[in-house]
């Protein structure tokens, strides 16, 4: 009884004690379970009261039976719950915030934050750092020298009411349960299961507080769901997951069977952002942060349609506005601005290697997962975390898939601190991009839009 006791102070129950493993041996099954024993998971899991090795089995249970579209809702709504909740109300306008479900190359925060900032959206957006394959936006950012990214929450909103934009990291206090369980999918061969990854997501968007969402959930090589069909599905239950929660949503479902943009690596995809917001450079990294910040201007009221917000982005990208939108970020930040025009600001890697081709042909498959890898392998990402950041290290990407190709051009070229790191991260995108007599079908960059107003 005092076990019960305890489960009772802390808020766990709601009504008679459970016993874990009944509800364990009933998703094992496959039947449904009630919002009430998925708020006694969450909450368990959340203070400790649920063993680890129950939690493993439980999350196993759900990865073979799967969630419907309720128990996956209910799912994200008791994670939510499981901490605060960021209120955002001090800050005027509608908060519309953005989601990548991760890939390699996307810096698509980095360009459409400081644009949509730069034409009245107000803009807090919380990221992650990166891990595995993927990168993450505050790595990035902390590439900037003196760059500071550690905001309290309500000095981020006094930022965003006095700049418009902050960009910070995650606060411990937001969606705690997703913590645990996310470490325990790594380890347990679950993170593939769709309720899964969209509880994780929605739970921490919700948690931080905004009045819309536009999700880009991608598909391919390079991206946790393997088909168009899977993203879509993944899309679906999040966008349900938050109309549930009274927030406006929409996705693009987009391809990330290549790398995004054509930089990999943290001071190097800060570069490549800030030539996009200069107006100097083009490509796939462009076009979905353009596509995306439109839906973020209309669904802050900014612009009535895509159109609009397609030529007022182009317009501040032309007249430089988006660019000294993010200078401004920076400078607040506690970031050196002058990175902006002096790009050897932010250091050289002391070793550089050519990947070349060893026939002629076109770029017919680019293993994206592999040469996300490889950045790792070179120091740009982490492997295990806790492992450091090397900041200049990374790769530029030579040819996109199509392309044509002659024996000894280059595929791309790897930046490290030794040699031996550029040679191990070079054999790897040596394997990963593959080299037709014919370029392959063009996919298109999206693929589907899903909205879900309320």
């Amino acid at each position: 009884m005092g076990y019960e006791k305890f489960l009772r102070n802390n808020n766990i129950l709601r009504g008679d004690f459970m016993d874990f493993r009944d509800l364990i041996i009933k998703k094992r099954d496959g039947k449904r379970l009630s919002e009430a024993e998925i708020d006694y998971f969450v909450k368990g899991t959340s203070v400790g009261t649920i063993p680890d090795y129950q939690i493993s089995a439980m999350l196993m249970a759900i990865y073979l039976k799967g969630l419907d579209d309720e128990e996956t809702a209910e799912l994200t709504a008791a994670m939510t719950r499981s901490g605060k909740v960021l209120d955002l109300s001090g800050i005027r306008g509608i908060k519309v915030d953005k989601h990548s479900t991760g890939g390699v190359a996307d810096t698509t925060t980095l360009i459409l934050a400081p644009l949509t900032a730069s034409l009245g959206l107000p803009v807090i957006k919380m990221c992650g750092r990166g891990l595995g394959h993927t990168g993450g936006t505050l790595d990035k950012l902390e590439a900037i020298p003196g760059m500071r990214v550690e905001l309290e929450p309500e000095e981020a909103v006094r930022q965003v009411n006095k700049s418009g934009i902050a960009i910070m990291g995650q606060t411990a206090e937001l969606a705690p349960a997703d913590r645990v369980l996310y470490g325990l999918r790594d380890v347990t061969g679950t993170v593939e299961s769709i309720p899964l990854i969209a509880a994780s997501i929605m739970s921490k968007k919700l948690a931080a507080g905004a009045d819309a969402i536009v999700l880009d959930v991608k598909w391919g090589s390079g991206a946790f769901m393997k088909s168009p069909e899977e993203a879509e599905r993944l899309g679906e239950i999040m966008l349900e997951a938050g109309k549930r929660a009274g927030k406006n949503m929409a996705a693009l479902i987009t391809d990330m069977n290549q790398p995004l943009g054509n930089c990999i690596g943290n001071s190097l995809e800060v570069i490549e952002a800030v030539e996009i917001l200069k107006g100097k450079a083009d490509g796939d990294l462009k076009t979905l942060s353009l596509e995306l910040g439109s839906r973020m201007l209309m669904m802050g009221g900014i612009v009535k349609d895509r159109r609009q917000g397609f030529e007022l982005l182009n317009r501040n990208i032309a007249n430089g506005r988006g660019l000294e939108k993010l200078e401004e970020l920076i400078y607040i930040q506690g970031g050196d601005p002058d990175v902006l025009n002096d790009y050897g600001l932010f250091g050289r890697a002391a070793c550089g290697l050519a990947v070349k081709a060893e026939k002629s042909g076109f770029v017919s498959e680019t293993d994206t997962y592999n040469i996300g890898r490889a950045s790792a392998v070179l120091g740009a990402g982490r492997l295990r975390k806790g492992d450091k950041i090397d900041y200049n290290a990374g790769i530029v990407m030579k040819k996109r898939l199509g392309e044509p190709v002659e024996k000894g051009e280059a595929l791309a070229e790897v930046f490290a601190s030794s040699g031996n790191k550029c040679q191990d991260g070079a054999e790897i995108i040596r394997n990963a991009v593959k080299i037709g007599k014919e370029p392959p079908k063009k996919k298109p960059l999206i693929s589907r839009e899903i909205i879900q107003d309320l």
